[in-house]
Formats: structure tokens, C-alpha cells, sequence
């Protein structure tokens, strides 16, 4: 089969496509044929060795964890899922590729009207947000500052946060701000002046902040807080040296949480913005974008 490889650490160019074989299921798992791929910035980050201490990798390795495709292989002990089933989730080997394995239990049915790409840009994303805000203990009637908010966990994160009850500002680029407008916070643009002009949005304050941009702005979040409590980033490494929560903690993978907000996407209720895909061969490209920072929704491989 076709796959992105990577045989040393380094930048985008030590990936390369390569045949690998065809990898057997195992007990609980499924073979998925994939045909969309999420690029998570995690993945050009262990692509680069600085997560090597977090997330050990032995290579030559295959990036990525977050799929959907179709089941076309069935290991022993598997009996929700039958060959043929689109299904969303994550792999439990590499996903550049275009056949990947994955333990049953994590991967939720494809509803449908949710297209392949945006169902692989969801599960991470989800994921992610949920954690977090309940890392923060969002409630009704607080308010939270999301920096980062047009990313594509920032884009779940808002919604979510929203539905919880919460008041969100939501800081992104100039070009972004009738997007996170759209996604029901309060738009900001980031930059300097920003403790100044968060205040005057919130006068009473910000109970929370959500770090997913990791561009700088844990300082304003702590002279906002007025300290560290209730600061979680999920993007800047400087977060233990300033007494911040770095959000590293295992991801939940509940199959039932990504169903129930997958059919939300499917039924438009929830926005998961593909921000651009490419090509598996592309894969390099992807990861390009991803390690500039960009900035609207998810970046998707897709898989032929």
C-alpha cells in the first residue's frame, strides 16, 4: 500500500511516500481503507523529534491518527462492527496511508450527509475541546477567552462552550472575525493592546482562558486571571516554566461522544470547517501549512 514515511526527525521534506505492506487486524480492531486524514500539529511536532520525550517513536514511522474510511478487515473479538461500515475515529497505526488499523472500541459510524473529509476533521478536535472545557469547569454565565478561536479546536471549542451556557471571546486573525463571530462568540482580534481590549468586553473579567494558538498570549491570559488558575493551553510549550496547565493529559476516545456530535455535524448543528485539503501525496505540504499556523478550520489529506 501507499504511505507517507518519515526515516529520521527533521522538517517536512524527510517525509516521503513509500509501499508499505498491508497491515492485519488484531483482536478488537478493524483495518480501515482510508480516504481522509486530520494533519494535526502534533504530527509535524513528532515529525521533528521535539515530542520524542511525550510520544517515543520508532522508525521509519507512518504520522498521523485521525481517520475515516471503511472497515474492510475484521479481527477477532469485533462484533459492532462489520466490513463495509464508514466509520470516523482514530488509528492505532499510522494514517498517512491508505490502510490503517484501529481499535473497535474508539471509532464511531459515519452518519450520513457528513462528507469523508470533514467527518476525519472532527474526532481530534472534539476530543480536545471537550477535555479542556471540563478541564476549565465551564459553567453557565462565565465567560471565556479562547485564543486560537478559528483553529479547527478553537472552532469546536467555541460552539461547545456556547452550548454550555458560557460567554466566549474568541481571538483570532482580521481576516477570521465574521467566522468566529459566526460560530456564536465575540470576536478579537489579537495582538497588542489585548489585556485592554478583552477588559473592555468583560469589565467583571474572564473566568477561563483556552490557549489553542500558542502564539504568545499566556502572559495577557494571566494578567487577565490575575494568575495562573484556570489558564489551560493546549499549544504553548512555555506553559510549565509559567505555572500553566499544558493540556497533554490522554485523549478520551469516547465512540459515543464522537457519534453524537458527528451526526450534530451531519445535521448542521455543528460547524466543522475544512479549512483546505490535499492529496496524500501532498502529504509534506500539509504539514507545511500546519507548522505556519494556519488558521482557519482543519487541514485534511485526502486518500485515492
Amino acid at each position: 500500500m501507499k504511505a507517507i514515511v518519515f526515516d529520521t526527525f527533521g522538517g517536512t521534506e524527510v517525509l516521503h511516500e513509500a509501499q508499505t505492506e498491508i497491515p492485519e487486524p488484531g483482536s478488537g480492531q478493524v483495518r480501515v481503507r482510508v480516504r481522509a486524514v486530520g494533519v494535526n500539529p502534533v504530527d509535524g511536532k513528532i515529525r521533528s523529534g521535539t515530542m520524542e520525550a511525550i510520544f517515543p517513536t520508532t522508525l521509519p514511522a507512518v504520522p498521523g491518527g485521525e481517520i475515516a474510511g471503511i472497515v474492510d478487515a475484521v479481527g477477532e473479538d469485533v462484533d459492532h462492527l462489520k466490513e463495509g461500515d464508514e466509520v470516523l475515529g482514530w488509528s492505532d497505526t499510522g494514517a498517512y496511508a491508505q490502510y490503517a488499523l484501529a481499535s473497535a472500541a474508539v471509532l464511531a459510524l459515519k452518519p450520513v450527509g457528513l462528507d469523508w473529509t470533514h467527518a476525519a476533521a472532527l474526532p481530534v478536535a472534539s476530543d480536545g475541546a471537550d477535555r479542556v472545557l471540563d478541564l476549565l469547569d465551564i459553567t453557565t454565565g462565565e465567560t471565556l477567552l479562547i485564543h486560537g478561536a478559528s483553529g479547527a479546536l478553537g472552532t469546536v471549542a467555541v460552539q461547545l462552550a456556547v452550548a454550555r451556557g458560557a460567554h466566549v471571546i474568541g481571538t483570532a486573525g482580521p481576516a477570521n472575525q465574521e467566522y468566529v463571530t459566526s460560530l456564536g462568540a465575540t470576536a478579537l482580534v489579537y495582538g497588542d493592546g489585548l489585556v485592554e481590549r478583552v477588559r473592555a468586553l468583560a469589565p467583571d473579567g474572564v473566568d477561563a482562558v483556552l490557549d489553542a494558538a500558542g502564539k504568545g498570549a499566556l502572559e495577557d491570559s494571566i494578567t487577565l486571571r490575575g494568575g495562573t488558575d484556570r489558564i489551560v493551553t493546549t499549544a504553548d510549550f512555555r506553559a510549565r516554566e509559567l505555572g500553566i496547565v499544558f493540556a497533554e493529559g490522554p485523549q478520551r476516545r469516547s465512540a459515543a461522544r464522537l457519534a453524537e456530535l458527528a451526526q450534530q455535524a451531519a445535521d448542521g448543528t455543528l460547524a466543522i470547517t475544512v479549512g483546505a485539503t490535499f492529496p496524500l501525496a501532498d502529504a509534506a505540504k500539509a504539514q507545511q501549512a500546519s507548522d505556519a499556523g494556519h488558521s482557519r478550520g482543519k487541514l485534511v489529506l485526502t486518500v485515492d
